[in-house]
């Protein structure tokens, strides 16, 4: 199998220029992405159940491994949520897998989003990952407009080895993340 394209720019450009902007002394030193986390939750699965079928299936088709269903925690009688039922999906990517979704959201499914600027600046948790919302699965290509009889989000996390929010930041722009500049 052959390296994904951002891989092979992260090992070739990122790293050099990452050790040279924040001075670390290894290159084991330099942050890197471990992890993406695609999670959706599905508030209306309390009534209907196959609307969680429809996620995981979705989320499978986006990613190109097989989500699993998420479930609830505990009991809430005003939402008429019973614990442990399912209530959305998720599915974490790692190494290919994960260097190929990202390539294809930045270059793919991002700029269909209507009236595009770039994803917000306030996104990361001070432990330097990164939370993005995209509001509609069908920004997407691998999803048929045809086939989805309702638009739902999802969250995507970016989980990176970076101690700092401005590490991360860095990463991910150099990655070729479109950070808006509207919140400066």
């Amino acid at each position: 199998m052959s390296t994904p394209r951002l891989k092979e720019v992260y090992n070739k450009d990122i790293v050099g220029s990452l050790r040279e902007k924040f001075q670390y002394k290894s290159v084991m030193e330099v942050p890197k992405l471990t992890k993406i986390v695609i999670n959706k939750g599905i508030g209306a699965a309390v009534a209907d159940k196959k609307l969680v079928d429809v996620g995981v299936e979705e989320l499978g088709l986006i990613t190109g491994q097989k989500a699993i269903a998420t479930l609830s925690k505990k009991s809430v009688s005003n939402f008429k949520l019973r614990e442990k039922m399912p209530i959305g999906a998720k599915v974490t990517l790692r190494s290919a897998m994960m260097y190929e979704f990202l390539d294809r959201l930045v270059a793919i499914a991002l700029p269909r989003v209507r009236d595009f600027k770039g994803v917000s600046e306030k996104g990361f948790d001070g432990r330097g990952n990164y939370t993005l919302g995209v509001t509609e699965q069908i920004i997407f290509p691998e999803i048929s407009i045809d086939k989805v009889n309702k638009i739902t989000g999802m969250d995507i996390t970016f989980v990176t080895t970076a101690k700092t929010d401005e590490e991360a930041y860095e990463l991910l722009k150099n990655l070729g993340m479109p950070f808006s500049n509207l919140n400066k």
